[in-house]
């Protein structure tokens, strides 16, 4: 929360297989930015998880990222767009899946927020976003871990399977 109120932001990673809590804490992030007044944005990657997450769609959607996107690409909003708007004035963006997203969609919203809140040196402009993953094995495969932001991420887990412990 405390990058929440930066104008640095943050980045997170939340590391953790299915049942251990990724979408309650979610939810929990949601419920405490909006006790506060300020404005999420949640997104996932296929179209069938957005119906998990509260007011969720997919990046593509709501970024306007390319659907055939190569390195150095942007979204296609401009400046003036709502969807600028909306990103300057959100607090907390929550990107689940982020395990099958492609690298450089990623980079191409990290372009586009630093271009927007005209802050070419703070990953993604400042803005806080939590990444969702999977199982180690599957970060590791996973291409964002080679991109060139993730040194900034501050890694997150989850290890105890929430639905499991009640579930003889």
């Amino acid at each position: 929360m405390s990058a929440i109120d930066t104008d640095k932001g943050g980045l997170f990673f939340v590391d953790g297989p299915g049942g251990t809590g990724k979408t309650f804490l979610y939810r929990a992030l949601f419920a405490k930015v909006h006790s506060e007044n300020k404005l999420d944005v949640a997104i996932v990657t296929s179209g069938v998880a957005t119906s998990i997450m509260l007011g969720g769609r997919t990046a593509h959607s709501r970024f306007k990222i390319p659907l055939t996107i190569e390195d150095g690409g942007c979204c296609s909003f401009t400046k003036q767009s709502g969807t600028a708007k909306l990103l300057r004035t959100t607090s907390l963006i929550i990107l689940d899946e982020a395990i099958i997203t492609k690298r450089q969609a990623v980079e191409t919203l990290d372009k586009s927020l630093r271009d927007i809140m005209d802050q070419s040196e703070l990953p993604f402009g400042g803005k806080t976003i939590v990444f969702g993953g999977g199982s180690r094995a599957q970060i590791v495969d996973a291409s964002l871990r080679r991109s060139y932001f993730w040194d900034s991420m501050q890694p997150l887990k989850l290890v105890r399977n929430m639905r499991a412990q009640s579930d003889p």
